[in-house]
């Protein structure tokens, strides 16, 4: 598979939409961030953020600052507030994340809330594959990369006061209702297998693990790695963050195992070195004490059912006019695929 990073990677003059009053930007830092020396030069990270990101280079130091993006928005969306919250008390553990500055949620400074963040010097991997790298280098990633989720899942919330960052309690269960109901509302053709999921899945849920962290959205892509090393050192965009069951977290982040055909190919993990599907949960059971040998394919089915669920919303606004199309075709043709791979695991495991 072939990963175009140069589109992804590293920074553009700031698109004309996202421009603002780099003085106000300036005279804001000035006032609320400690050690800052103007004069800046400000550059947009390339890549698909949903909040535009920019290198702010000042006279000592490199900031990134993220923000909402102009224009309407959903009101529970582009929440970077509650990045900089999530952000700003994991500062305070062992979890590797940007240090934080500021947070302005006066959207007469630059039009619309935004936040200052440490600038780390590092790589972005975009092939899951390490179709690059020597064996050692895959190994090194893909365990740094499950120890990092792991201590992420280790960390109490109610001791870095985030006990209302995200409802407690049955958040399979809540996943399950929202995804159902977003799929029935957004139907452009029935698919058996996902009517079967959404009645068996609400009375067949995992059992209740204790309140984590969980990032939504944990990826190689949406991790820094150290410039020279297979080593971790931040994990990036927390948009989708909240409280719930970190055992699913880290399912929809393993299914890279059965959706990238040279992950799911053990011959190939074992020639590139990285760890295989059983291998890398057992890494993570050991670092944090889950057992998931009963539930596994359950959270499994659950993931694609919900990725069949997020994939069929979007439909949904093309099909009402409401987003753009350009994928649409692409993306209608994944959804049975996951509907039928989701079934099919519940079918084989547990009736």
């Amino acid at each position: 598979m072939e990963f175009e990073e140069n589109q992804n990677t590293g920074t553009m003059k700031v698109l004309e939409r996202h421009q603002f009053d780099v003085k106000a930007l300036t005279n804001f830092m000035e006032e609320n961030v400690e050690g800052f020396e103007g004069p800046l030069t400000i550059e947009e990270f390339k890549g698909g953020q949903s909040n535009p990101t920019y290198l702010v280079k000042a006279q000592n130091q490199s900031y990134v600052l993220r923000r909402k993006p102009p224009g309407k928005l959903l009101k529970s969306a582009h929440a970077v507030d509650r990045e900089y919250r999530v952000i700003t008390a994991l500062n305070r553990t062992d979890v590797p994340v940007p240090t934080t500055y500021a947070l302005c949620e006066d959207i007469e400074i630059i039009g619309t809330a935004f936040y200052l963040m440490e600038f780390m010097e590092g790589r972005v991997l975009w092939d899951p594959s390490m179709s690059g790298s020597s064996k050692g280098e895959a190994l090194g990633v893909y365990t740094s990369m499950n120890s990092t989720l792991a201590k992420l899942h280790s960390v109490d919330p109610f001791e870095l006061d985030l006990e209302s960052f995200g409802r407690p309690g049955n958040y399979v269960g809540r996943q399950v209702s929202i995804w159902s109901k977003q799929y029935i509302d957004s139907e452009t053709e029935k698919i058996p297998e996902m009517d079967k999921l959404i009645d068996w899945l609400p009375s067949n849920l995992p059992s209740d693990k204790p309140l984590r962290i969980v990032h939504g959205d944990f990826s190689l892509s949406n991790l820094m790695m150290h410039a020279d090393k297979p080593e971790v050192i931040a994990i990036l965009d927390w948009e989708l963050s909240t409280l719930g069951d970190p055992c699913a977290d880290f399912s929809y982040h393993c299914m890279q195992y059965r959706q990238n055909p040279d992950l799911a190919d053990q011959e190939y993990c074992k020639e590139t070195g990285i760890p295989n599907e059983e291998e890398y949960v057992a890494m993570y059971c050991d670092k944090t004490g889950s057992d998931l040998k009963e539930e596994w394919e359950l959270y499994m089915a659950y993931n694609l059912f919900k990725s069949a669920g997020i994939l069929q919303g979007i439909m949904g606004r093309v099909r009402d006019g409401t987003a753009a199309s350009k994928h649409a075709k692409g993306m209608a043709a994944r959804v049975r695929p996951l509907a039928e791979g989701a079934w099919k695991l519940i079918e084989e495991n547990f009736l």
